[in-house]
């Protein structure tokens, strides 16, 4: 199983981006983290976020555990905030992801296929509104019930991928929102290694973003069929 990870800075004036890896008993998790400001606060808290992965109850955990600090309970307090992507595969099970935010998660298949297995969570997803503003991230403290009444989605969704073999995609919104702007197919950055896929894909995104290029990262991993065993 082969994985690889690229970023660009883009226009902003910190990278608040991380990815991390990491692999226990046989299950192995990849892990997406889109800081929201541009601070080195934001960057060391996603950089330590990325390194809990374990999809759902990972995600969770971090988030409960974010969500309790005391200083949140204040509405104007500055502090950092992250939407995160998780992907865990393990022998004999599917893909299981588990994401807040706009951090997104895709499959790209042998065929060739491009498969996005989350949906945003940002106001375009609710009300049309505007996609610069999420509506659940690392960081808030509202619960899922509290999440879905206000916005229609739990704090916190999963999905499963496909059991057959295929490369997964974490991507945050500076690299994916720039090819869909410019009516790029991301499947024809994905057709070479991980390390140049996602060279490719995040330099694409900063050429292509217009006036004013966001971070940019990626995460690419070749993933065997689900019932194989490393």
């Amino acid at each position: 199983m082969t994985h690889a990870s690229a970023q660009l800075i883009g226009d902003r004036s910190h990278q608040c981006d991380a990815t991390a890896t990491y692999t226990h008993n046989g299950a192995r998790a990849y892990v997406l983290c889109d800081g929201i400001g541009s601070s080195d606060a934001v960057r060391a808290w996603t950089l330590t976020a990325a390194r809990h992965a374990d999809a759902e109850a990972g995600l969770r955990a971090v988030y409960d555990s974010y969500a309790a600090e005391p200083e949140r309970s204040d509405q104007y307090a500055d502090v950092p905030n992250a939407s995160a992507a998780v992907a865990v595969t393990a022998p004999g099970k599917p893909l299981a992801i588990a994401w807040c935010g706009d951090v997104r998660a895709y499959v790209f298949t042998l065929s060739g296929t491009l498969q996005c297995l989350t949906a945003d969570h940002n106001m375009r997803r609710v009300f049309r509104g505007s996609r610069n503003l999420v509506t659940s991230y690392l960081g808030a403290t509202e619960s899922d019930d509290q999440r879905k009444a206000r916005y229609g989605h739990p704090a916190i969704e999963t999905a499963t991928g496909p059991a057959k073999a295929c490369r997964l995609l974490l991507a945050s919104d500076g690299a994916y929102e720039p090819l869909e702007d410019s009516a790029r197919t991301l499947a024809n950055y994905l057709g070479r290694s991980p390390k140049q896929a996602a060279t490719d894909v995040v330099t694409a995104a900063v050429e292509h973003a217009g006036g004013y290029a966001d971070n940019a990262t990626i995460l690419v991993a070749d993933l065997p069929v689900a019932d194989s065993r490393e």
